[in-house]
C-alpha cells in the first residue's frame, strides 16, 4: 500500500491487531463442511486431482487455495494460519479504503482517526470469526481481499483494468464479488464532487465488462445454472424475500448486540406476512431511502447505510439458498456503518471522547470475538454453542449428536438424536444415525 508513511503505519498496526486477535483460532478444528470441501475432498489433496476437478466446478480459486494448504500440511492449524493472514490484509486494505473516503468528506487533515477506528472496529468484530475461524468461511474473506484491492486501486486512480483484473480474482473465490461495479458507483456517488460522466464511464467500463465476463461464464457452467436451480426448489422468490427480511433482522442483531453468534442459527422459512414482518420490512425500506437521500448531505451515513445493503444484496436478497442467513455475509457489509459511526463521532465529540469511546468499544468487540473463536477449539463446543442458541435447529441437534458420539459421549449422541428426531419426525440422517448407534450398542 502506498502512501506516506504514517498512512502505512496505520495500515501496518490494523493488520497487526486482526492478527493477534485472531490468534486462538489457531487453535480450531475442522468444523462441519470442512470436511465435506476438504478434508474428504480429494479434488483438493493433489494437482492433478484439482485441474480434473476445475474444468466442471465452481469457485476455483477458493479450491486452488484449500489445494495449496493441503499440500503444505493437511491439518487444520495451517488452514487457520492463512485465514488469519487474509484477514489481517483485508484490515489494512479497510483502512486504505477508509483513509481516502474521510479523506473527501472530512479533509485530509482529519481523516486518519476515523478511518483507523472503523478498520479496528472491522478487523476486531465478533461477527468476524465465522470468515476467519472457520477454515471454509475463507470463501468470504479471500474473496474480500481481491475486491477490497480492486475497490483501492479504484480509489488511487489506478487503471480501470486493473481494478478489472483483481474483480475477476474475487469472481473466481466467491460470486457475490459481483457487487464490485455497483460499490464503484457507490464512491463516485458520495463523493462531495463528482467526476464527469464520461471520466466515469471510461475508468468503470473494464469492471462491468469483467462483470458481463463473469455472469456469463456462470450461465455456461451447468454446475453453477444447478445450484441456482436448485435454490428455487427450496423455495419461491416471494417466500424467500419474506425468509430474508427475517435474515436480515437476524444479521443486524449481531452486528449490535455482539452475542448470539451461530454457525447453524436455523432461521425458519417464511410464507406469509405477520405485523412483525411488515413492520421490520418498514423499517429496512426506510433505512435504505435514509441511505439514497443523505449520500449527497451526509456521505458517509449515506454510503454507510447503502453498502451494507449492497453487500447483502447477493445472498440477502431474491436468489434463494439452503440457510437464510450466516455470519460470515457480515463480513464486508459490517464496514459500512462502522464507517458512518467513526465519522459520526468525529464530528459530534472532541478528539480525547472520541478516542476513549473507540477504545472502550474496542475491547469489547476483541473481548467477544475471543470468546467466539473459543468456540470453535472442538466439534463439541461449537455445535453445543449452536444447540444452546437454537435449541429447536434439528439440524445442529444432530451435528451435535455426531460429535458426542466421535468423542464416545453415546449416551448423550443418542439424546440428541431423540432430540432432532422429535423436532422434525421425517428427518432421515438423525434417524439413521440413531438407528446405526444403537445397532453399535446392542440395542436393536
Amino acid at each position: 500500500m502506498t502512501g506516506t508513511a504514517g498512512e502505512r503505519r496505520r495500515a501496518a498496526a490494523v493488520a497487526l491487531a486482526a492478527a493477534v486477535a485472531h490468534l486462538p483460532s489457531l487453535g480450531g478444528a475442522f468444523q462441519f463442511d470442512d470436511y465435506n470441501v476438504i478434508v474428504n475432498e480429494p479434488a483438493v489433496h493433489s494437482g492433478s486431482a484439482l485441474l480434473a476437478a476445475l474444468a466442471g466446478g465452481v469457485r476455483p480459486l477458493l479450491k486452488a487455495s484449500y489445494a495449496l494448504n493441503w499440500a503444505l500440511g493437511p491439518g487444520p492449524q495451517g488452514f487457520h494460519a492463512f485465514n488469519i493472514a487474509v484477514h489481517a490484509l483485508n484490515s489494512a486494505l479497510i483502512y486504505g479504503i477508509g483513509r481516502r473516503l474521510c479523506g473527501r468528506w472530512l479533509g485530509e487533515e482529519n481523516a486518519s482517526g476515523p478511518a483507523l477506528a472503523a478498520a479496528l472496529m472491522f478487523a476486531l468484530h465478533p461477527a468476524q470469526t465465522e470468515a476467519v475461524t472457520y477454515v471454509c468461511g475463507r470463501s468470504s474473506s479471500l474473496m474480500a481481499a481481491f475486491y477490497l484491492g480492486a475497490a483501492l486501486l479504484f480509489l488511487r486512480g489506478a487503471s480501470g483494468f486493473a481494478s478489472a483484473a483483481l474483480f475477476a480474482l474475487a469472481l473466481a473465490v466467491k460470486e457475490s464479488a459481483m457487487t464490485l461495479p455497483a460499490a464503484l458507483l457507490l464512491f463516485e456517488a458520495s463523493a462531495p464532487q463528482r467526476p464527469a460522466w464520461k471520466e466515469v464511464a471510461r475508468r468503470h467500463v473494464p469492471v462491468w465488462l469483467a462483470a458481463a465476463a463473469g455472469m456469463l461464464a456462470m450461465l455456461m457452467s451447468a454446475r453453477y445454472r444447478d445450484l441456482l436451480g436448485y435454490g428455487f426448489t427450496q423455495r419461491g422468490m416471494t417466500q424467500n424475500l419474506l425468509t430474508q427480511i427475517n435474515g436480515v433482522h437476524y444479521l443486524m442483531a449481531r452486528l449490535v448486540s455482539l452475542r448470539g453468534f451461530n454457525i447453524d442459527p436455523g432461521l425458519p422459512e417464511l410464507s406469509s406476512w405477520t405485523p412483525a414482518l411488515a413492520a421490520w420490512f418498514g423499517f429496512l425500506a426506510a433505512l435504505a431511502g435514509l441511505g439514497a437521500a443523505n449520500l449527497r448531505r451526509r456521505p458517509e451515513l449515506g454510503f454507510g447505510i447503502l453498502w451494507f445493503f449492497l453487500q447483502l444484496a447477493p445472498t440477502n436478497s431474491l436468489v434463494p439458498r439452503l440457510d437464510p442467513a450466516n455470519d460470515r455475509q457480515l463480513y464486508l457489509a459490517c464496514w459500512g456503518p462502522f464507517l458512518a459511526l467513526a465519522v459520526a463521532a468525529s464530528r459530534a465529540l472532541p478528539p480525547l471522547r472520541a478516542r476513549a469511546a473507540a477504545a472502550i468499544l474496542l475491547a469489547a468487540f476483541a473481548a467477544a470475538s475471543v470468546a467466539r473463536q473459543i468456540d470453535y477449539g472442538s466439534e463439541v463446543r461449537l455445535w453445543e454453542s449452536s444447540v444452546r442458541r437454537a435449541p429447536d435447529n434439528a439440524r445442529a441437534r444432530n451435528n451435535l449428536g455426531l460429535a458426542y458420539q466421535e468423542a464416545g459421549r453415546r449416551e448423550e449422541a443418542l439424546e440428541q438424536y431423540r432430540a432432532a428426531l422429535r423436532i422434525r419426525p421425517d428427518y432421515t440422517k438423525a434417524g439413521v444415525n440413531k438407528r446405526l448407534l444403537d445397532w453399535e450398542t446392542g440395542k436393536r
